[in-house]
């Protein structure tokens, strides 16, 4: 199996947003605070988890985060 080819759909101050092959994947990206939150990013994960649902060509979201603090150790 090949690994995806992840493409950028939007540029986003604290979190990314990128897709392929039918699959959104939309992350965390504030690793040098642990990826608190602000109300900023909030903003920004609405926008993002918004276009994906209106994505027709989208089938599944994959929520993550980059860096240390994603898997919350």
């Amino acid at each position: 199996m090949s690994k995806p080819d992840w493409k950028q759909v939007k540029e986003y101050q604290d979190i990314t947003y990128h897709k392929s092959d039918g699959v959104a994947r939309i992350a965390f990206n504030r690793p040098e605070v642990r990826n608190a939150f602000r109300p900023e990013t909030l903003l920004e994960l609405q926008e993002a988890f918004r276009d994906a649902g209106e994505d027709t060509e989208i089938g599944v979201v994959l929520f993550t985060g980059n860096g240390p603090a994603e898997d919350g150790k």
